[in-house]
């Protein structure tokens, strides 16, 4: 018995020392692959090279692209063999379902909100499109969602509809491994979507950091931001926060892709960080028609050792799963006859390429058609904002649909009067954000612009002149007053127009609807001919 308490002190210590022993053991390794996709913009059934509708020609030369069908198939695909390799696996949304097809405009969401649910993704970020319709819209989203909606910088605490009802981050755990996920939204969401004023919009420098270190001090070792925040934005956070190891992006549609046609850039996109390690970014494009895989193997401390993968295109020889192919049917069969109504046709392609940094044949389409609508009220100026336009119009035949996919805003036509010195101010902020692929940049009618990359923010217009009834074309006169048509969104300050809100003479919200006008513009004009003219000149 004399040895008794001493046997127990010393087995009760070498417990104790094992327990923290294992209380102290780093985390292993992880082999963690994201799938994510971003931008669907309503795409649910497949969509042509421009990003409209799928035509029955497009699909017999094997021309048609994505579907929301077709993306939850190659996510299963990828899933299995990510699970099948040893690695674990997140499937990641970084936002704006919503505004793109007629499934938004007919269900304002819920189409996407039953499809998402069927793909069932880990996490998904609020886009600025999300608060197209206002937040009473996207609070029947975030209340039909069965997986977190997430953003750390959108203030809502004085928003009764959406207050408490999405996240700033989730964790998550994969092979023993503790994952923050942290969502982030475009600050400028305000000025380009319709939030309403009580939602407030926080420079996500200000609220990432703190999150990231609680995390960590809750043993999280591994955190990715899921932003709707556009490429630049995420090379910013990446330079500027230390903690973050993987940026999962959207919002600028940006396509990274290795030996992928039409890429902007590599994939992932590597920056370094306030520590000096590489943050891999990466992003999917839009409309559906590509899907992300980054594989990133992280060390047991919590580093990344590599971060590799590609974007894969959604193409036609793709199976859809058949289940979510089931809902898209169902929904759309409504919808069928309107987006099948032939309006005209085109004697050309209006490429949506380009149209956010220079002049385009589909934006100076757009803009006259607006000129025609309201030249009878003495209307001689349309500006267009190219973020406006999401989607071209492939030659030959132009159905509602098309017209619809291409403006599916439901926007009216207003009109103001502005003087001149104000217009060419209007214009200096639709020429500020090129370099960001922004989408104030102004398509115009009726006048010719000259501008200048390599100026400063806010003397790139180097001329303005407006055209007269005979086709020639004089100088602005700052003080005379002019008549211009846009769109309802710019005129009330949307894409930081707000000299057409606050210095707008006789200003008028309630004109055509846009899409209406292209309608009847392409009827009018069938088979229609719009090529690019120099009116818009970059020197």
């Amino acid at each position: 018995m004399t040895n008794f308490r001493p046997l127990r002190f010393l087995a009760a210590a070498a417990l104790t020392a094992l327990l923290a022993s294992c209380a102290a053991t780093p985390p292993p390794p992880l082999r963690l692959t994201i799938l994510h996709s971003n931008d669907v913009h309503s795409r649910l059934q497949p969509v042509n090279a421009q990003g409209s509708n799928c035509s029955a020609q497009d699909a017999a030369q094997n021309r048609c692209f994505g579907g929301i069908a077709r993306i939850a198939a190659l996510f299963e695909q990828h899933r299995r063999e990510a699970l099948a390799a040893g690695r674990q696996v997140l499937v990641l949304n970084a936002g704006d379902e919503f505004q793109g097809s007629l499934f938004y405009s007919h269900y304002k969401g819920m189409a996407e909100l039953e499809t998402a649910n069927l793909i069932g993704y880990d996490a998904m970020a609020i886009g600025n499109h999300e608060f197209d319709d206002g937040p009473a819209n996207l609070e029947r989203y975030l209340n039909g969602a069965k997986f977190p909606v997430l953003s750390a910088n959108v203030d809502a605490s004085d928003e009764p509809t959406i207050r408490g009802k999405f996240r700033d981050h989730i964790v998550v755990e994969r092979g023993g491994v503790k994952i923050g996920i942290i969502g982030a939204t475009t600050e400028d969401t305000p000025e380009i979507s319709s939030p309403g004023s009580r939602l407030k919009f926080v420079q996500a420098e200000a609220v990432l950091p703190g999150i990231i270190a609680r995390l960590r001090a809750q043993g999280v070792t591994h955190v990715v931001v899921l932003g709707h925040m556009g490429l630049s934005r995420d090379r910013q956070l990446a330079e500027k926060i230390d903690g973050i190891d993987v940026i999962v992006g959207g919002h600028s549609h940006t396509l990274l892709g290795n030996g992928i046609q039409g890429a902007e850039g590599p994939y992932p996109v590597n920056v370094k960080g306030p520590s000096g390690r590489d943050v891999p970014i990466v992003q999917a494009g839009s409309f559906s028609r590509h899907i992300g895989r980054v594989d990133v193997d992280f060390d047991a401390a919590g580093n990344v050792v590599s971060a590799t993968g590609n974007t894969i295109p959604v193409l036609q020889s793709v199976v859809p799963n058949a289940a979510v192919q089931a809902v898209v049917d169902r929904l759309d069969a409504p919808l069928v006859q309107v987006r099948n109504t032939p309006v005209g046709a085109g004697a050309a392609t209006f490429s949506l390429d380009g149209c956010r940094a220079r002049e385009c044949a589909l934006g100076n389409l757009v803009a006259e058609a607006m000129l025609a609508a309201t030249r009878a009220s003495g209307t001689t100026i349309a500006v267009q904002n190219g973020g406006g336009l999401r989607a071209g119009i492939n030659e030959g035949q132009i159905t509602l649909g098309n017209v619809l996919t291409t403006l599916p805003f439901q926007n009216n036509i207003a009109t103001l009067k502005l003087r001149g010195r104000d217009l060419v101010a209007a214009l200096e902020n639709g020429l500020s954000q090129v370099a960001e692929n922004g989408g104030r940049f102004p398509q115009i009618a009726g006048a010719r612009l000259t501008w200048s990359l390599s100026r400063p923010v806010g003397s790139r217009v180097i001329s303005l002149e407006v055209r007269r009834p005979d086709g020639s074309f004089l100088p602005i006169d700052p003080d005379a007053l002019y008549s211009i048509a846009t769109n309802d969104f710019m005129r009330r300050g949307g894409d930081g127009y707000v000299v057409f809100r606050d210095r707008a003479v006789d200003p008028y919200d309630f004109g055509p609807g846009l899409d209406d006008a292209l309608a009847s513009y392409i009827r009018a004009n069938s088979p229609v001919r719009m090529a690019t003219d120099g009116r818009i000149v970059n020197r």
